[in-house]
């Protein structure tokens, strides 16, 4: 099952999607994070019978416009830690993002003039939290998770490297796209190619199963340092082939697209846009 928020002139609404261009209104519920809340969102989603819509891709909102945690985790492919010159980590490392860097899957993404000089790509894979999840076990993360979505993560690599701290070259406004929708774990298996393009080139490609820490290690690791509430997304990091590890170094420029697409999830483009 696919879910997606979507865009009305009357605001945004939840709805299940049949086909890329075609879904069915979950009546009562302005967005997937709304739905997250009920207990039994899977049954209400699955039940749902409201009005039948066609969208188009840039109706589509972040997929959860609006969580209480966006939870970020660097350097959890293999191959992207080697080319950052670190050693495998023992222990996730871990930021945070704010809702408000979220964006649709295909909106503009406008880059302020003090922030376009080192713009880099990051493709990643997202887990969306179904119910709240308080030390909770490997064993029973999956439980826990309502599914997965695609996060276009736009770096500002001069704002990330400024101090040791990485939140602010990660979190601008309407930076992320995200979506397009949540794919329910029932739906999606992980093996699948993540693939980032800029224009038609392809930067970076891996295996999805090929994280150092599994979304089940990771929703063990988090839950035991504050609980992950319905509707909250782990970020579970970027692969190698970012701008920023090239010899020489390579960054996004104005109009550039860049598209993030994952086996069996579907993908996000967003066009870069100077300001």
């Amino acid at each position: 099952m696919r879910l997606a928020t979507i865009r009305s002139t009357q605001g945004t609404f939840a709805a299940r999607v049949e086909s890329d261009t075609t879904a069915v209104k979950i009546d009562g519920y302005a967005n997937v994070g709304d739905l997250l809340q009920e207990d039994n969102w899977r049954q209400v989603a699955e039940k749902a019978a409201g009005e039948e819509v066609t969208f188009e891709q840039t109706d589509l909102e972040a997929v959860v416009p609006a969580p209480k945690k966006i939870v970020c985790v660097g350097l959890n492919y293999a191959n992207h830690i080697k080319e950052m010159g670190r050693d495998l980590p023992t222990h996730p490392t871990l930021f945070v993002k704010y809702p408000d860097a979220l964006t649709g899957p295909f909106d503009d993404v406008l880059v302020p003039e003090y922030a376009n000089a080192e713009l880099d790509w990051e493709g990643e894979l997202a887990v969306v939290i179904g119910k709240r999840a308080r030390r909770v076990k490997e064993a029973d993360a999956a439980d826990y998770i309502a599914g997965y979505a695609v996060m276009n993560d736009y770096t500002m690599r001069d704002y990330q490297y400024r101090t040791l701290q990485w939140h602010q070259g990660k979190s601008f406004e309407k930076s992320a796209g995200f979506g397009p929708w949540l794919t329910t774990p029932d739906s999606f298996e992980f093996g699948g190619e993540l693939a980032t393009y800029l224009g038609d080139e392809k930067m970076q490609t891996t295996p999805t199963d090929d994280l150092v820490f599994n979304p089940a290690q990771l929703v063990e690791y988090i839950s035991h340092i504050y609980p992950l509430d319905a509707g909250d997304v782990i970020v579970t990091g970027t692969p190698g082939g970012v701008g920023h590890a090239r010899n020489p170094k390579r960054y996004i420029g104005d109009g550039d697209v860049v598209k993030v697409e994952i086996d069996g999830l579907g993908y996000v483009a967003n066009k870069t846009v100077f300001e």
